[in-house]
């Protein structure tokens, strides 16, 4: 019971309820506009399925299991790329903090490092006005970790991947780094291999931050519209144009 009662309530907030207020003109415009009420319902049909997990899981899923983690980093140096950050958030040290994403990447690069003793490169400046400059932060969370400074490199310029790729490139050719371990979350890996790839750097892919579960499962919760999903669609699909342009140029 309580499964129908999720269901019900996911049609109360939006996204269902916007899916539940387009079948208003759809209904309206079925005797008076036949065209344009089947048009209509295709897309409210899109927009809702595009709003379950059951769709989105599969978009990102598509991303996600391009490239393994490897049982063992293999290079001379890490590189991390950045995901977000806020600005002025209160720290233990400091103010700003990595949003989710770069905050899972920046974990994994600190257990690599830990079990490796491999130097780490942050790679992420402050895309907007309002953020917080990733490598900057990365950096003051990561002596905070307990990283010495010594072992720590920050690329505090770059506003997307491709930047990341560039200036990440140069730096390792100035400091002698040729076997760089690439950490980024699995949905962005296949476009940043990419990125990487025509900036010169052949990297070891060490991908983290999954979103989808490696084994599917189809419940009828996976039917139901929520923010969540919405999100998790958008970042697929913006991944996918990311990785079709990259192959382009």
């Amino acid at each position: 019971m309580i499964y129908v009662i999720k269901f019900i309530y996911s049609f109360v907030l939006p996204p269902g309820l916007f899916v539940l207020l387009l079948l208003v003109p759809i209904i309206w415009l079925w005797k008076r506009e036949r065209r344009a009420s089947v048009f209509l319902l295709i897309v409210t049909l899109l927009f809702y399925l595009s709003s379950t997990s059951l769709v989105s899981d599969l978009f990102i899923r598509g991303l996600e299991r391009q490239y393994a983690q490897p049982q063992a980093a293999q290079g001379d140096v890490i590189v991390v790329l950045g995901g977000g950050a806020t600005l002025t958030t209160p720290d233990l040290n400091g103010k700003g903090n990595m949003l989710g994403s770069a905050a899972n990447r920046l974990l994994t690069a600190v257990r690599l490092h830990k079990a490796t003793g491999l130097p780490i490169l942050f790679s992420g400046g402050q895309v907007f006005a309002d953020s917080g400059n990733e490598a900057n932060i990365a950096k003051r969370q990561l002596l905070g970790l307990g990283v010495a400074e010594s072992d720590i490199l920050v690329e505090n310029r770059s506003l997307n991947t491709k930047q990341n790729a560039i200036n990440t490139a140069l730096i390792l050719k100035e400091r002698g780094f040729e076997h760089p371990v690439l950490v980024t979350s699995a949905f962005h890996m296949p476009r940043a291999v990419v990125e990487f790839g025509q900036a010169g750097l052949s990297v070891q892919p060490f991908p983290t931050d999954y979103v989808s579960d490696s084994k599917f499962a189809f419940y009828p919760a996976k039917l139901s519209p929520n923010a969540g999903a919405v999100s998790i669609t958008g970042l697929a699909l913006k991944e996918y144009l990311g990785l079709f342009v990259a192959k382009i140029r």
